[in-house]
């Protein structure tokens, strides 16, 4: 099988991190039945890989913003692009319904394949060549750190979208509260509909305050709505 540059020494675990519970498969090497566990532990291994990554190579950033493009670059969308780089979906051990349904192509079995893969190597191999096999999948984004910025979940854009589809008026934005020494400082900011306070958070600045405060405010109305 393949799909990556890393090969097994025990080729039973890479089976197991193609297997989707949808297939019912027998235990597999280490006694996995599929790639839900697997896929737990490459979800970790690869947020330390990424911001390991972050860290040594990108001394500018700040601790928000390594954790708004590690975001980026470990979301569901990117991993499922990752995975079709690979041309995983096609090695997928799927049951009937999810064939059926599309699963060789859905961006969450695929996400969760191509980190059960990374956790399997790290099973395999260990650490290092878990961040080998993870650094040369990750290679197109890694490389290009200018792309970084489009990755990144606009929440106040994405907040204007919804609340302009329900008519909802346009979110105000207000600076409610600044904590913390010159060095450390914390700012509160909070969000308001017609008057009406909606949603607020806090981080080191106020522009990744706006964002939490955003991303709480579409939590929020999603949820009333229902969905």
């Amino acid at each position: 099988m393949d799909l990556i540059k890393y090969r097994f020494q025990e080729p039973g675990l890479l089976a197991a991190a193609l297997t989707h519970r949808s297939a019912g498969a027998g235990p597999g090497a280490a006694g996995e039945v599929d790639n839900q566990r697997l896929e737990f532990l490459g979800d970790a291994v690869l947020d330390l890989v990424i911001s390991d990554f972050l860290f040594r190579h990108e001394p500018r950033l700040t601790e928000g913003e390594m954790s708004r493009i590690r975001a980026g670059l470990v979301c569901e969308a990117r991993l499922a692009e990752v995975a079709r780089g690979l041309e995983l979906g096609r090695a997928l051990i799927l049951g009937p319904g999810e064939v059926q349904g599309g699963g060789r192509d859905k961006a969450s079995v695929l996400a969760d394949a191509v980190e059960a893969v990374l956790g399997a190597v790290y099973l395999d191999g260990g650490l290092d060549k878990a961040r080998a096999e993870a650094r040369e999948m990750w290679r197109p984004y890694l490389d290009r750190p200018e792309t970084w910025a489009d990755m990144l979940p606009d929440y106040k854009t994405r907040l204007q979208e919804e609340t302009q589809r329900r008519t909802l008026g346009t979110p105000a934005y207000e600076l409610v509260d600044t904590q913390g020494p010159p060095h450390a400082r914390r700012f509160l900011m909070a969000i308001s509909l017609s008057g009406v306070r909606l949603a607020e958070a806090a981080a080191g600045t106020k522009k990744e305050a706006e964002q939490a405060a955003a991303r709480e405010a579409l939590a929020k109305l999603k949820k009333e709505a229902g969905q």
